[in-house]
């Protein structure tokens, strides 16, 4: 004890001033707290209470003599008192057991003014079967309120029990026995002690010889001796462990359920022991000078935090947070602790740092408290260049200590090791910045540690555990150039992007980073094709087309087999998405899709690939590899050159000339081969069964005709019914040939052609201004044998041409004569046949409207009889009876059929030509339309005047 420093940690807070009340006057046998207040008990049987300010809040008569022991529950605001009352029988001991409600204060009798608390329940401790003892110690535990576990130790070595509901007396007793009495001053039960550890309950007893414990759980409670050697009344409480303490002379003694604990060697007498916070509380009578002195142990940090002599103590309580010392003449000495901050500031005032952590722990201060400890030790420490030391504590303020407050102090070159030490803990705590990781790898490289550096960076539990920032660790390390450092941080955080970005852009390992690629998830490949595909087709573009392919068309064989399936394809990346990476590579991106197309048929984006690839087989700025890459036989032609030339000195000139007429070969006939693959896809993707073509048509015309392919052209204009087009392009390339051959081709209406391209064509033959007489000859020959255009056009549209004669067009003339001579001959005998008829009905119309006709008839035309009157007769000289005739007598049976089907005919007519898309679609369809319009005026319909003018024939 003598060893250990002794600190003023706690001080006295009343000063002497407190006392007792006046208002309780008896001598104090019983003190408890608890709830807020202090309970005393009196040799006059009177129960006083007091407050925070040790003034009586009320006092009651508990029992008639005195008030031998008392305790107040937590858990319910009870009391429960042990005293002394009137004898009612000389057979009942006087001793009895109260349990008082102290929320229910009700008068106690109209002779008294003193108020007192509802007694809930009044026991007789002792009866026959439990006699009478002297009562040493008592103590009360609320196992589930309301039942309640008494235990009563007595100075015979028994323990008299009672538990249940007190208050509805629904209880039983039982006794446990320590010893067998043999001298009542060995066995006296001095100390009680409940250890509850879940369904455990157990029970310490304290005699001056021994120290037993009950385990209350069994039936019947066993009982176990953890130690022969006791004390006295007193010298007996418990921890916040629940273990049993109990102080001797020589020491004080700690136990625990298997036996005796820790011990500390505080000599003299102890006549009060107590727990306050963590710390032991002895009141120790010093036989040398006869006084007492009140000392608090701190044990686990071997201090005495306070020490003060004392007079005459007769209680030790704790409540409110004060240590309360109730002394002998009723003064009342209240000690209180310190704050921690006075307690700390006492400590680094003498530099006892150490003991200031130890402090701080021990008392279970917070974690930022703690740090602020260490934080001033590591200053400390510091301040003596003691850095080593200084940094160990700076690392233990960790996460609560701003780094930058260490990293600042430790930046110092000669101090780079402290600083690599305490930046290495702030990643192994995953506290670390962006900034901490930089200064941490720069400490590294510049150390040239690369074993820690190995450690840091692979260490298996680094990258996962998020250790450091990933990004920032391979940016230092790329920078110091420790490329496969970064390269292992990238691949093991799955940071395809940086771990491409090295092997690309810093290693140029471009196969391996295929092979990553490759490797991935399709939709994580997907992302990093697009990102770093320019790189890969640039250098490695056969295998970059490869793992695209791949990506587009899932790569199995079954895949090219499903490819019909649009759900499927749908779920599939576009080739189109990744076309911006062949910016410079067209060659590539033409590889690329023509084995798509090849592999996919119906692709959504089949119409942007098939436009695409028009683009690059029709441009002329496609761009090539150079020759000796694309043509090894090059170095060797170039081994024929003379010796002559190589003497001359004309070796590189005859080079050079070389290589470019021969890069010009390869160019022009590397533009024909696409040209032609051109044509192909544009026959191919818009075939006579389809109805729109899987291309853009008119983009593919527009590329045609910047690019100059006649081919393409002539093939899209005629699949887009611009016949006229198509013989502009031959016009345009004065291709007779080929321009009569498309006009056969396109001009046959049969097969649904166009007629009027002849007109075309010979109105060009017109407008040529060279000899062209076989062609014209020839043309003519079709329009005159489908009669396209009339003789006068012809002559009019051939007389442009001063370089043709007469003869080219004097045999058509003729025949057109020969023809015109006929038809007119043949027109001269109708309309003579049509006057004669005309004439022969004028002359019968007069002839009906001037004279008398003679009906000679004697028979009926319907049946043949002879006619008698009643008979009627037409004009048409017909003669009916008026009996066969029936309902018709206005019309001739035999003439109205005919009447009816004239009458039909010009009604229709009528009808039609009021049906203007009919009139105009015989006139187009008609190869002689002025034919049409002369039939329409020839019967009647189109002069006769209509009312409606929608009615235009």
């Amino acid at each position: 004890m003598y060893q250990w420093r002794k600190f003023e940690f706690f001080e006295e807070k009343s000063a002497g001033k407190a006392s007792i009340p006046s208002e309780i006057p008896g001598q104090i046998l019983c003190c408890a707290s608890g709830r807020g207040r202090i309970a005393v008990g009196c040799d006059d049987g009177t129960v006083g209470l007091l407050d925070r300010g040790f003034k009586l809040s009320y006092g009651f008569q508990a029992h008639a003599s005195s008030v031998l022991f008392i305790q107040q529950l937590k858990q319910r605001n009870f009391l429960v008192t042990i005293g002394e009352d009137e004898k009612t029988s000389p057979q009942l001991s006087s001793i009895c057991l109260k349990v008082f409600d102290l929320d229910k204060i009700e008068p106690e009798g109209s002779s008294s003014s003193m108020t007192s608390p509802f007694c809930v329940q009044i026991l007789r401790i002792f009866t026959n079967q439990f006699p009478e003892a002297k009562i040493i110690s008592f103590l009360v535990l609320e196992e589930a309120p309301p039942i309640l576990l008494i235990a009563i130790g007595l100075d015979n070595g028994s323990i008299y029990c009672i538990k249940g509901d007190i208050a509805r007396e629904r209880i039983t007793r039982f006794r446990l026995q320590v010893e067998a009495v043999s001298d009542k001053s060995l066995f006296s039960i001095t100390g009680l002690g409940f250890r509850v550890e879940g369904r455990t309950l157990q029970l310490f007893a304290v005699t001056p010889s021994s120290v037993s414990l009950f385990s209350l759980h069994d039936q019947p409670p066993k009982r176990q001796t953890l130690d022969q050697i006791g004390c006295d009344a007193n010298a007996v409480t418990m921890n916040d462990r629940l273990d049993l303490i109990i102080g001797r002379p020589e020491a004080v003694y700690f136990y625990e359920v298997d036996g005796r604990g820790p011990c500390w060697a505080f000599d003299g007498e102890k006549k009060f022991l107590g727990w306050f916070r963590g710390y032991l509380l002895c009141v120790i009578a010093d036989q040398r000078n006869s006084k007492n002195t009140f000392n608090v142990y701190d044990l686990k940090n071997r201090l005495i935090a306070h020490s003060m002599v004392v007079g005459e103590v007769s209680h030790l309580l704790c409540e409110w947070g004060f240590i309360i010392l109730i002394m002998s003449d009723k003064k009342i000495m209240c000690i209180a602790e310190k704050d921690m901050e006075s307690k700390l500031d006492m400590l680094f005032k003498k530099n006892l740092y150490t003991v200031a952590i130890n402090l701080v722990q021990s008392q279970q201060a917070d974690a930022a408290s703690t740090a602020e400890v260490l934080r001033k030790y590591g200053d400390h420490l510091y301040g003596r260049q003691d850095y080593d030391e200084a940094m160990s504590q700076y690392i233990n303020t960790i996460g609560h200590l701003e780094p930058s407050y260490v990293i600042q102090k430790f930046l110092d070159a000669q101090r780079i090791y402290n600083l690599t030490n305490y930046l290495e803990k702030l990643h192994e705590r995953g506290l670390a910045s962006k900034d901490h990781t930089t200064l941490l790898l720069n400490c590294y490289t510049k150390l040239k540690d690369v074993e820690k550096l190995n450690k840091f960076i692979k260490d298996d539990d680094a990258v996962g555990e998020h250790k450091f920032d990933v990004e920032t660790a391979i940016r230092v390390c790329r920078a110091a150039g420790y490329h496969e450092h970064a390269l292992y941080v990238a691949k093991k955080a799955e940071r395809h992007e940086w771990y491409l970005k090295i092997l690309l852009e810093d290693l140029g390992r471009y196969h391996e980073a295929l092979q990553y690629i490759s490797s991935l998830e399709p939709n994580e490949a997907g992302v990093t094709m697009k990102e770093y595909g320019k790189i890969l087709v640039e250098h490695r573009p056969a295998e970059t087309v490869d793992i695209l392919l791949r990506l587009c068309t899932d790569g199995s064989e079954s895949t090219m087999r499903r490819t019909s399936s649009s759900m499927h394809l749908l779920m599939l990346p576009s080739p189109m998405d990744f076309i911006n990476i062949f910016v410079h590579s067209s060659q590539s991106l033409m590889d690329f899709l023509e084995r798509y197309i090849s592999k996919v048929k119906d692709s959504p984006a089949q119409v942007e690939i098939h436009n695409t690839l028009l683009e690059l087989y029709l441009s002329d700025t496609l761009s090539f590899p150079s020759v000796s890459q694309r043509n090894g036989g090059e170095d060797r032609d170039l081994k024929v050159i003379s010796a002559r030339e190589v003497a001359n000195g004309s070796v590189k000139e005859s080079k050079e000339k070389y290589t470019v007429e021969n890069k010009d070969v390869k160019k022009e006939k590397d533009c024909v081969e696409r040209q032609q693959k051109g044509l192909t896809l544009l026959k191919n993707a818009w075939t006579s069964d389809m109805e729109q073509p899987q291309y853009d048509a008119d983009l593919a015309v527009i590329l045609c005709e910047m690019n100059k392919f006649k081919d393409g052209l002539l093939f899209l204009y005629e699949k887009m019914k611009l016949y006229k087009e198509v013989i502009a392009c031959y016009m345009q390339a004065h291709d007779h040939d080929g321009l009569i051959a498309c006009c056969k081709k396109l001009g046959d209406s049969t097969h649904g052609g166009d007629p009027s391209l002849w007109g075309d064509l010979l109105k060009y033959f017109g407008e040529l201004g060279e000899d062209c007489s076989k062609e014209v000859k020839e043309v003519l020959t079709y329009i005159e044998r489908d009669d396209i255009l009339p003789p006068i056009v012809v002559l009019q549209t051939l007389s442009r041409n001063p370089c043709l004669t007469l003869s080219v067009v004097k045999d058509y003339i003729a025949r057109k004569l020969e023809q015109e001579t006929k038809l007119i001959e043949d027109d001269r005998k109708s309309i003579e046949k049509y006057q004669e008829d005309t004439a022969s009905m004028r002359k019968e119309i007069q002839d009906l409207r001037t004279n008398a006709r003679i009906f000679q008839l004697s028979k009926c035309t319907a049946c043949t009889f002879t006619l008698d009157i009643p008979a009627v007769h037409f004009m048409c000289m017909h003669s009916f009876h008026l009996r066969c005739l029936g309902d018709n007598e206005k019309e001739c049976p035999e003439c109205a059929p005919e009447y009816r089907s004239i009458l039909e005919t010009k009604r229709n007519l009528e009808q039609n030509a009021r049906d203007q898309n009919w009139f105009f679609q015989q006139l187009k369809s008609s190869k002689d339309g002025f034919s049409v319009i002369a039939d329409y005026f020839g019967k009647g319909v189109v002069s006769k005047t209509s009312t409606d003018p929608r009615q235009i024939p």
